[in-house]
Order: structure tokens, then C-alpha cells, then sequence
């Protein structure tokens, strides 16, 4: 009985390293069939530690799926105030619940999916430290390196894990099948504090040629981020100064915004000097499936196009909402955000036809596919052309993952048939990137009243947005390795964009700081666990559903509970199988 409770929390070595997709960024060789001998090896742990690595972008273990890929854009995005669900309410109905809150239930068959991911990623990371106890050629300067990746990747997993469910186990490796004694009620903050400080102290700076492994900058960005969800913004704060002032990529260049919002978004550019961690993806490497399996692709967001026309096949989910195209709105004077008046007035760019004339911030070209708008080299969007089920999705396509006409088959798979060479790209997902770590940083500021050091770091985050030549062009070609318009006479739209002249007080202060991570990351699956941890999720959530609910039928009875839609449900099959013995180690969050 206690293996099978034990199956998402440890398992075997062997069972889980039977890894096609060992990931191309560490430059290894597949796995093959592998034994207790061959792993108590430094290649052996070495391989497991890829494995560790492997199931960062959310796929690649039994029972994920969709909802499981590294961008959250169900349980992040869906979830938010950001973008509807997409497709027809049927279609990957297991996610219309995340939109609508009343009929989310603990059997929902999209809400395992993370809870398997992410564990099966903390037991590799688990493997990795058991495993090389037993090998004998491993120094030990090298045994302390490989335990600082394995115990930030361990980390990362249980954050993941904590963000979206709240009540978890922390599984560390004492924890196997005949160590059982573990609960999902005590506090596991301190036991992901404790890895990332490890992982800080003994990860090196750089690491040449392997851009995806975690360096000690990106585990110092977890360990903010970790700070941050627990609102110590005081203890955050310095660690954030200093990724800000010194920070440097695993390949050794210094922290910085990319000259060109888009390019982080553009898999010819991924890998940047924006980029402290990433979910690494490659094509054309023998992974690719027509459907399942675990290609190295960017699958968890193959739904994610437009329905018709334009990039991918199908399958037009994931589109951004009426509410965060108006939140582009912005000052037709001063150029900055109406951070209270976004929604009043005429819609930007609905189903109606309405002819918003207004100013705009220029991200909302590069993170909202609109009617009548360039997008990228596919033409002019079509606006519900490319929409599968307007009434409820509205008439605009997400674009941060889409990859550019110019680059299907180079970053596009070509092995197999349906899937690979529409759908599976080689566009890496965000995770922590540069911008988020300046937001953070003016969040600290604003809460200890530093009103200048606030303004100036969203300031820093605006500039980049306000250089034209970054912007949306009309009647130009685009050009994909830059991510830019190489004619750029006449704007897509009426882009006016400022910087704050001075944060008045606090409170103006910190709702600008949080206004802007709207802007900046909408559509990257940020947005709901933001308001999370702001303490603002039931009302802005049920604000906007209000707004939503005469024009879309999915949202009609839509509702936030306040105090039980923060997280998402235990698996009620996880529940089931833990506490099958007669003995709670699972117990339900509030309310479901």
C-alpha cells in the first residue's frame, strides 16, 4: 500500500529516468536503458540531474498535460482578470471551471496535472541527491555543485507547487516508501528558504555553454520571488538591489532589458541578457510526436493560436480579454496608464467595431494579436476570423508564443506530420525574466516608502516601451531575427507612452508598481498569483467578472469566493490515495 500512496512523491530511480527528452540545452546525449550501477556514476547523476531539469517546462511526466506547461496560462492566466479559457466552453472543458470559479471541484480533471508535474520533478531532484551518496567518483567540489542545482530545482518545483495548491507536502529525499510520516499542514516556506539559500552559496556564477542550468543568480531570483509571496519584501529587497546592480545569465552576460520588448518572446533571441531562468525548448531532435509523448517543443501551449489562419493548426484557446486590451488605454497628455478609468468608455478594439482612437501603450501590439494590427508576418489579424467561439473569447489572439511565418521549420517541428510542424516550437517560456526582477524591486521600494527609488525602477521598465523603433508598424515587413519592423513610418496604432514624473504617496506608488506587471507581463501566466499574494484577487476578480457577464455566457454565473479561490483544489484523488491507510496526510483546502 505505502508504494502506491508513495507513486508522486518519490518512486524509483529507474522508473522515472527513461528520459527522451534530456534536453538539448545541457548538451547531452539521450538516455538509454539504465541500471543502479551505471547510475551511482558522475555521468550517471549527471543524467539524472537532466532529468531534474527536464520537467521544467511543465511536460514530460505520466498525468500531465495542458494545464501543466510551465507558462500557468490556465491556472495563472485563465484564472485572471488577463484572458478567457478560449475555444468552444466544451473543448478542454476541464478548464472553462478556472473561469468561472462556482464549478471548480477537487475532482476536476485539469487540476492534477500540475500537482504530477511538479512533484515528479521534486522526487528526480530527489534521485540526484540519493544517487550520488552511492557513487565513488564524484569530488567533492562537484558532489556540492550538482546538490545546489538538484536542491534550487527541488525548490522551484515545491514554489510551483505552493503558488497553485497552498497545502503541499514538502517531499524532500528522507521522504520514500517507508517514510511515510509526512502531512500537508505544516508550513513548507522555510524548507524551500533553506534550498534556494544553499543553492545561492554553492551555485557558481556562470555556467559556459549550458544557458538553461541555474546559476547562483537565477537561485538569488527564486529566493526574492520566494520573499515576495510571503510579502518580506524588507529582507527581499537587498537581494534584488544586488541581482539588479551585479546579476549576470548563466552564460556570463550582465542582467539587462532587451533593447526590444518582443524579443523576449522571439526564439531567435531567446537566451538573452533579459532571461535569469527559462523553460528551455528545442525542435527537430527526434522528440516530436503527432500527439502525447513528451516532445521538447514548447507543448504546454500547442492550443494556444490562432483557430484559423496564421500560425499553428488549431486551436485558438488562450485569448486575451476585453479587460486587459482597455487596461492599454493611457493618458493622451502625459502618455502613462489611466490606472482607475482603463475601462471607462469605448471598448479597444471589441467585437463591435468600435473605433478606439485614444492613446495606447505600444506593448499591447506585441502582447495582444488585434483586428486591423500587423501580426508579426502573418498579415493583418482578421480579428474573429481567427476566433473559434467569439461570443465567450472574444476577437484577439495571444502572440507571446507565437513564432513569425519567416521562422516555421527552423523553429518548428518538422517530425511529425500534425502537431510538430504547427504547433511544437522552439520558443523558450519565461519563468523569471529581468523586468519581473525590476517590478519586484519597485514593490520593495514602495512599501518602504521609497517613492523615487519606486518611479525610477517602473521608469526603467516604460523607457524600453517608449523607443519607437520597438514598436508595431503598418505597411512594413517584419523582420524575425531583430523582432522589429523594418519601415517604421506610420504606427499600427495612436502609441503614446510617459514616464512617471514622481509616486505622490504610497498608496499611488503601489498601485502604479502593480498596474505596470500588468502591462508588462500580461499573457505569461503571472497575473492570478499576483493578486494572490496583493490580497486583491476577490475583488478585482469579481469586478471584472461583473463587467464580463452580460457579453459572455461562460461568465453568467461566474464567481469569486473570497478565502477559497486563492488556490486550487487538492486532487481528491491524491487525497484519496494518501489517506487510504486511515492515516490524514492530505488534508482539503478551505472550502472545497
Amino acid at each position: 500500500m505505502k508504494n502506491i500512496k508513495y507513486k508522486l512523491l518519490a518512486g524509483l530511480v529507474l522508473s522515472v529516468m527513461l528520459v527522451t527528452a534530456c534536453k538539448k540545452f545541457l548538451n547531452k546525449p539521450p538516455l538509454g536503458t539504465l541500471n543502479p550501477e551505471v547510475m551511482a556514476t558522475e555521468a550517471g547523476v549527471q543524467g539524472l540531474l537532466v532529468g531534474a531539469y527536464s520537467l521544467v517546462d511543465g511536460e514530460g511526466a505520466a498525468g500531465d498535460g495542458f494545464a501543466s506547461g510551465a507558462s500557468n496560462w490556465i491556472f495563472g492566466g485563465v484564472t485572471s482578470d488577463d484572458a478567457y479559457k478560449g475555444s468552444d466552453p466544451t473543448d478542454v472543458g476541464e478548464a472553462a471551471p478556472m473561469e468561472q470559479w462556482t464549478t471548480l471541484t477537487s475532482t476536476n480533471s485539469a487540476v492534477p496535472q500540475k500537482w504530477v508535474v511538479c512533484y515528479s520533478g521534486a522526487q528526480r531532484s530527489n534521485d540526484v541527491l540519493v544517487t550520488m551518496a552511492l557513487a565513488k567518483d564524484i569530488s567533492a567540489a562537484k558532489q556540492t555543485q550538482i546538490k545546489a542545482q538538484a536542491l534550487f530545482l527541488r525548490a522551484f518545483y515545491h514554489f510551483e507547487l505552493k503558488k497553485v495548491f497552498n497545502k503541499i507536502i514538502y517531499a524532500d529525499e528522507t521522504v520514500n516508501p517507508n517514510n511515510t510520516n509526512v502531512n500537508n499542514t505544516t508550513d513548507v516556506w522555510p524548507k524551500i528558504e533553506a534550498d534556494l539559500a544553499f543553492a545561492v552559496a554553492n551555485l557558481p556564477d556562470t555556467w559556459p555553454g549550458e544557458p538553461g542550468r541555474a546559476n547562483k543568480w537565477a537561485a538569488k531570483a527564486l529566493q526574492a520571488k520566494v520573499l515576495m509571496f510571503q510579502k518580506k519584501y524588507t529582507a527581499a529587497y537587498p537581494i534584488l538591489q544586488d541581482i539588479i546592480a551585479n546579476g549576470k545569465t548563466a552564460g556570463g552576460t550582465k542582467y539587462a532589458l532587451t533593447p526590444h520588448f518582443y524579443s523576449n518572446f522571439n526564439p531567435a533571441q531567446k537566451n538573452s541578457a533579459e532571461s535569469v531562468f527559462a523553460a528551455q525548448t528545442s525542435v527537430k531532435d527526434n522528440s516530436s510526436v503527432d500527439w502525447g509523448g513528451d516532445p521538447n517543443g514548447n507543448y504546454g501551449d500547442i492550443l494556444n493560436f490562432p483557430y484559423t489562419g496564421g500560425p499553428g493548426a488549431c486551436c485558438g484557446f488562450y485569448n486575451p480579454s476585453q479587460d486587459l486590451t482597455n487596461a492599454f488605454k493611457t493618458d493622451a497628455v502625459t502618455g502613462l496608464p489611466l490606472l482607475d478609468t482603463y475601462f471607462q468608455g469605448l471598448n479597444v478594439s471589441d467585437e463591435g467595431g468600435n473605433n478606439y482612437l485614444g492613446t495606447l501603450d505600444p506593448r499591447i501590439d506585441w502582447t495582444i494579436g488585434r483586428p486591423g494590427v500587423p501580426y508579426l508576418d502573418w498579415g493583418i489579424h482578421p480579428g474573429t476570423a481567427w476566433i473559434r467561439n467569439p461570443q465567450n473569447d472574444g476577437n484577439k489572439s495571444p502572440i507571446k508564443n507565437v513564432y513569425a511565418s519567416s521562422q516555421k521549420d527552423a523553429y518548428t517541428d518538422v517530425g511529425s506530420a500534425y502537431w510538430g510542424p504547427t504547433e511544437l516550437v522552439a520558443n523558450n517560456v519565461n519563468i523569471i525574466r529581468f523586468s519581473d526582477v525590476i517590478l519586484w524591486a519597485a514593490e520593495c521600494a514602495a512599501d518602504a516608502n521609497d517613492l523615487t527609488a519606486a518611479r525610477n525602477y517602473v521608469n526603467m521598465v516604460r523607457t524600453r516601451a517608449a523607443d519607437p523603433t520597438g514598436w508595431v508598424y503598418k505597411n512594413s515587413a517584419y523582420d524575425a531575427p531583430s523582432a522589429t519592423y523594418t519601415t517604421q513610418t506610420t504606427p499600427a496604432a495612436n502609441y503614446k507612452i510617459g514616464l512617471y514624473a514622481a509616486f505622490p504617496d504610497k498608496a499611488f506608488a503601489v498601485k502604479a508598481v502593480q498596474f505596470e506587471r500588468r502591462l508588462e507581463l500580461a499573457m505569461e501566466g503571472m497575473r492570478f498569483f499576483d493578486l494572490v499574494r496583493w490580497g486583491i484577487a476577490a475583488t478585482t476578480i469579481n469586478t471584472y467578472i461583473a463587467r464580463e457577464k452580460a457579453a459572455r455566457p461562460l461568465k453568467l454565473n461566474a464567481n469569486f469566493t473570497a478565502g477559497k479561490n486563492e488556490y486550487m483544489p487538492i486532487p481528491q484523488s491524491e487525497i484519496d490515495n494518501m489517506n487510504s491507510d486511515g492515516t490524514v496526510r492530505l488534508v482539503q483546502n478551505a472550502g472545497y
